[in-house]
């Protein structure tokens, strides 16, 4: 079974405690948390995260942009947005600028929450492993063609 590292970010303890509560019951999940965005963004420079869920609105710096953020150090994470704020622009702006894979609202369902975080997982693992793949297919072909050159052919 792989183990997945999920970062959590949102400026409200108790919201962090909820989140934890939530998901700790997947025994494959490894949780950090964290209350400001910068010390999540320290950590995401010496830890992979395979799924980061963040608070869209937050003192220090809006989710968008600390998703952004997270995006450029870890292209591969799934993000993934909670919030109180509904509205047309925060969705697009989540989806375009910081490529979030959901968009969850606050007070948010449990179960939607993990089914949520499991799709996302399950997605980032087939596009890593078609990833690795392709990589495979390319490196057989160059193989190929210099076996072919080799025979002149």
């Amino acid at each position: 079974m792989t183990a997945y590292n999920i970062m959590i970010v949102d400026d409200e303890e108790n919201i962090l405690k909820s989140l934890s509560r939530c998901l700790r019951h997947k025994e494959n999940w490894s949780l950090e948390t964290f209350t400001n965005a910068d010390d999540a963004l320290r950590r995401a420079r010496t830890r992979i995260f395979d799924a980061v869920i963040t608070d869209y609105n937050m003192p220090d710096i809006d989710g968008m942009s600390f998703l952004a953020e997270l995006r450029a150090l870890q292209p591969d994470a799934v993000r993934i947005v909670l919030t109180g704020v509904v509205n047309i622009d925060t969705l697009m702006a989540a989806i375009n600028e910081a490529g979030a894979f959901r968009f969850i609202p606050k007070p948010w369902d449990d179960t939607m929450l993990i089914d949520s975080i499991e799709e996302g997982l399950r997605l980032r693992d087939t596009l890593l492993e078609n990833r690795m793949l392709a990589r495979q297919v390319r490196d057989l072909q160059d193989e190929v063609a210099q076996l072919r050159a080799r025979l002149g052919k």
